[in-house]
């Protein structure tokens, strides 16, 4: 299996990466909490600026790396260190926009499975529609860290949305209509390669701002102001 490494995508070699990974979107995120929260790190990847680490977290060896944005781009890294570099847990922590009512920016979401506008799926050719869904082993020791910590996390059913900039407002409104807490454009992807590699995954997300009230962080908040989702994540390894 190692000899395909390095990937097009991922300049570590065999032995470089841990067994869990801690995947943002974001590279700089990535550097962030490996320089605040890690020791002894070495620098495992920095091809297309898509940093990744590795390093011990309270005498735990755990890596980080960035997953980037969308669909397509975390679909790569995850495949590749699941297949390619022998990793068994991916554990998503980005940020997502609100779209229940229960959630206020800030809050935590453990989503619990990921619907999707995505047609990523279409590759298993499955003979009806897949439910992506968590490892829920992950999911309950996290949701129990949070709680422990006193912290507002909601566990439930998550959007992945290829589209950003949407050109029906009236789709916020149908997934609402449904439950959906959040939407965020990656952890379907992540979800369906996990289940496809008899691997495991969790999405952890911060609700960075809120479609319906308005509400939002700044660009330099997200990057780094997440602590409690990072925190939560870290207690996994």
């Amino acid at each position: 299996m190692m000899d395909v490494t390095p990937t097009p995508h991922n300049a570590a070699r065999e032995g470089e990466i841990a067994e869990t990974v801690l995947m943002p979107g974001d590279p700089l995120r990535a550097k962030f909490i490996a320089e605040q929260y890690l020791d002894d790190i070495v620098c495992f990847n920095q091809v297309r600026n898509m940093l990744g680490f590795t390093g011990n977290y309270h005498g735990r060896r755990v890596s980080v790396m960035g997953g980037g944005m969308g669909m397509p781009s975390i679909g790569i890294y995850s495949y590749e260190l699941y297949h390619f570099y022998g990793v068994e847990n991916i554990i998503r922590i980005g940020s997502a926009g609100g779209i229940s009512e229960q959630v206020k920016v800030r809050d935590l979401i453990a989503g619990m499975s990921a619907s999707t506008n995505s047609n990523y799926a279409a590759q298993y050719k499955l003979p009806g529609t897949l439910a992506p869904t968590a490892d829920f082993g992950l999911l309950e020791r996290a949701v129990e860290t949070a709680r422990a910590r006193n912290l507002p996390i909601h566990v439930g059913n998550i959007l992945s949305s290829d589209v950003f900039y949407t050109e029906d407002s009236a789709d916020n409104d149908a997934w609402k209509s449904m439950g959906v807490l959040c939407v965020e454009m990656e952890a379907a992807a992540l979800y369906l390669n996990a289940a496809r590699a008899g691997k495991k995954a969790l999405c952890l997300l911060t609700i960075s701002d809120h479609l319906y009230t308005g509400e939002s962080l700044s660009a330099q908040e997200r990057q780094t102001s997440f602590r409690d989702m990072m925190e939560v994540a870290l207690s996994l390894v």
